[in-house]
């Protein structure tokens, strides 16, 4: 039988990206961009095409131990400082610890970088380099929990590269908050499947208020100038009556006498 070429997998990488980085002519062609990416090799060869005299291929080991991917990222990093080129910590470290995205979006950047051309799908959002959009895509019984989240988007490289506990801890942290609001946005997609009740303030029933032609603010002043003129109607209306209200006071001269009495006792 007929062998036919094998279909091209699904990256996430542009096609003229994957055009350019097959006309470099590399050692090695990428397959699994989060694996082949991680060590720094292949950027490094990337690099080479354009900056001879500033990298040196035989300092830089094609292994896959983390010590392996440090040094070589180290030196890229050393590079970039000389040549003044803007490559972030946070996408490195996500490329070195295979994040979901990671290299991909390193690849596009270094493609922009060195050929000054613009492609299409190049992210501008924030990428948090997790497993959220699998988990999306994925139905609700089948999503992580917060361990299982924990587990996947933190690696044992990471930790192992990052001995500090409390930078650790802040990270676990990070991931944990995301994955409570991701529970939270699917208790508001659907309230039934996790059996919220609405509160009485949701429960309660909420009218607009009534709505001229002219409009609300119209009608408001239309309101307040028929309160307005309802008391004025009202103060200046001659037939109403008011009812006189008499007091009955004490007859004074009694108090006055026995004033004088208490007085003229008190002296004798």
């Amino acid at each position: 039988m007929p062998s036919y070429p094998e279909a091209p997998r699904r990256t996430g990488v542009p096609r003229d990206v994957l055009r350019w980085l097959q006309s470099l002519d590399l050692s090695c062609t990428p397959k699994n961009f989060r694996r082949d990416f991680s060590n720094g090799y292949i950027t490094a060869e990337i690099f080479y095409w354009y900056y001879p005299e500033d990298i040196q291929l035989h300092s830089f080991d094609n292994g896959t131990s983390l010590a392996t991917k440090l040094g070589n990222w180290s030196q890229l990093e050393k590079f970039f400082l000389k040549r003044t080129l803007n490559v972030s910590k946070e996408l490195i470290d996500g490329t070195i610890h295979c994040k979901p995205g990671a290299a991909e979006i390193l690849l596009q950047e270094v493609y922009v970088m060195l050929t000054n051309r613009r492609i299409k799908t190049v992210q501008d959002n924030e990428v948090d380099f997790t497993d959220r959009h699998y988990q999306d895509k994925l139905p609700m019984v089948a999503r992580s929990t917060a361990t299982k989240a924990v587990k996947s988007n933190i690696t044992l490289s990471e930790t192992l590269a990052e001995p500090d506990i409390i930078i650790n801890q802040q990270k676990v942290q990070a991931v944990i908050n995301l994955h409570l609001l991701q529970r939270q946005e699917e208790r508001l997609e659907d309230p039934k499947r996790f059996n919220m009740k609405p509160s009485l303030g949701e429960r309660a029933i909420r009218l607009p208020p009534p709505l001229d032609h002219t409009g609300s603010g119209s009608s408001l002043s239309n309101r307040s100038a028929s309160s307005v003129s309802s008391s004025s109607s009202i103060r200046s209306k001659s037939n109403v009556t008011f009812k006189e209200i008499k007091v009955k006071q004490r007859d004074r001269s009694y108090v006055s006498s026995s004033r004088t009495s208490t007085a003229s006792s008190s002296t004798s």
